[in-house]
């Protein structure tokens, strides 16, 4: 059978249900030359982004436009009117004009879409977070390895040639001599989404089916279907999952230049405070990740200043970004620049940067033309692991008891010290402490990144968060 052949084959197994585990490594491209076709899963927000930015990549094409959402699918194809639509992204992934999937879905989607194109040799692009938790995670690397594909996370800041000159600067050069410690900031102000009695009335263009896919099919109690499925656990990874990934993935890649694959140990709190809507995830969230060198703490908050405001909490640095503190100053990068400050806090250096948009989905292209994953800025190795990172902090909310100001001892890093008492400060403008019984603290989790499991103390709860259930018909494989 011959490479156009086997594709096809392999793509209407895919799409009728009967594909197995020993599908081979298909595709494509081999003319360094050819056009790319792109068939692209999820037209929302970010697709507006993703489209035109693969678009302006020489020798790519649109060729196939998927969702759930009928309406949206219209609206896409108005400006792209030569693609296949389709609502069951099954039957994308069996298009033959379709080389790479571009994968843009929920959260809860991205690892079984990204799996389901890997068997049928197809090459993937997907959004972060990769996993919605860590063994799905892991499933997609093995998948890349299993059936040789091209896999770029959309992590996007590591294609800024930026990152380059911050890793020179911190390591080669060690201007600011050695680093000691990092703090994290996403301080961005949100707002409640609604807690209905009834639930939410679909539109008729929402198969919400399909939407749900590997989550459990559950009534919508929020205002809107679309975005603000980041605040429920079943589809959503919370702000740590959406904003987080990016600025963790920052830190991974300059400060610890890849180095440390997973976190030791993990202590994370907080809470879903003032709102009092239906969502789920964390509105403030605090955590400290023991990396074995470099502790990191990080502070999320989606609450002004105070009842009212339109102002963030009082922080330091950037409000999404990192802060390296080093003996000789400190180091402060968020996406699209940075700045370097001496001891006495003044500013020796300022780095431009252009996040990396184009050059990002550039650079996926020019991996799947010479088929060569090496090429990759952000392959799906360090996509999975900056994931993860992110992904232990919500499992440590997720499994923690109430604050205790014992528990909170535990870590001994004056920087957390200095966090706690900063997310205290800014619960109590709105009328709360950290040791009211709405904000939870896990205890000092230890992980144990080749078993990936946790072990210890609060081991058992921790851990039934590592995999979810997934509904028949829609479960990740466990890629051997």
């Amino acid at each position: 059978m011959n490479h156009t052949s086997r594709r096809q084959f392999l793509a209407a197994a895919v799409a009728t249900g009967v594909m197995t585990s020993t599908a081979g490594r298909t595709f494509a491209a081999t003319n360094a030359n050819a056009e790319i076709g792109l068939g692209f899963i999820g037209l929302g927000i970010r697709s507006t982004k993703l489209l035109p930015q693969f678009s302006a990549v020489d020798g790519v094409n649109v060729a196939a436009l998927c969702d759930v959402d009928s309406a949206r699918v219209a609206k896409a194809h108005k400006d792209y009117p030569k693609a296949n639509t389709y609502s069951d992204m099954r039957k994308l992934i069996a298009d033959p004009g379709v080389d790479a999937v571009v994968i843009a879905a929920c959260n809860h989607w991205h690892c079984l879409a990204a799996i389901w194109a890997m068997e049928v040799g197809k090459d993937v692009y997907v959004e972060k977070p990769l996993g919605h938790t860590l063994w799905e995670g892991d499933q997609v690397v093995a998948a890349t390895q299993k059936y040789d594909r091209i896999c770029q996370v959309g992590t996007q800041q590591r294609s800024d040639p930026m990152q380059a000159e911050i890793k020179k600067f911190l390591h080669e050069d060690r201007a600011l001599g050695e680093i000691m410690h990092v703090r994290v900031n996403r301080f961005g102000i949100r707002k409640p989404i609604g807690k209905r009695q009834k639930p939410l009335s679909l539109d008729k263009s929402v198969d919400y089916d399909l939407w749900c896919g590997p989550a459990q099919k559950q009534p919508i109690l929020r205002d809107k279907l679309h975005y603000d499925w980041h605040w429920d656990w079943n589809t959503g990874s919370g702000e740590m999952g959406n904003w987080g990934v990016h600025i963790i993935d920052d830190v991974r890649n300059n400060i610890f230049l890849d180095s440390v694959t997973m976190p030791k140990a993990v202590i994370a709190g907080g809470g879903r405070l003032v709102w009092n809507d239906a969502g789920q995830t964390p509105n403030v969230h605090f955590a400290y990740l023991d990396t074995g060198s470099h502790p990191v703490v990080f502070g999320l908050t989606n609450l002004p200043d105070k009842p009212g405001s339109k102002n963030v909490p009082k922080h330091p640095g950037p409000g999404s970004g990192y802060i390296a503190y080093c003996k000789g100053g400190r180091f402060e990068g968020q996406r699209g620049r940075a700045k370097a400050f001496d001891a006495d806090g003044k500013l020796i250096k300022d780095f431009k940067g252009n996040r990396g948009d184009v050059l990002h989905q550039a650079n996926f292209i020019e991996a799947v033309r010479h088929r060569d994953s090496s090429k990759l800025n952000a392959d799906v190795v360090v996509g999975n692991d900056s994931t993860n990172w992110c992904n232990l902090a919500n499992v440590a909310f997720r499994s923690g008891g109430g604050f205790s100001e014992q528990t909170a001892s535990s870590v001994s890093l004056e920087q957390w010290k200095e966090l706690l008492a900063s997310m205290d400060g800014h619960v109590k403008a709105h009328d709360l402490s950290l040791a009211d019984q709405q904000i939870s603290l896990s205890p000092l989790l230890k992980f144990d990144p080749e078993a990936v499991q946790f072990v210890g103390e609060g081991s058992d709860a921790a851990n039934g968060f590592l995999k979810r259930k997934y509904r028949k018909g829609f479960e990740v494989p466990e890629v051997a």
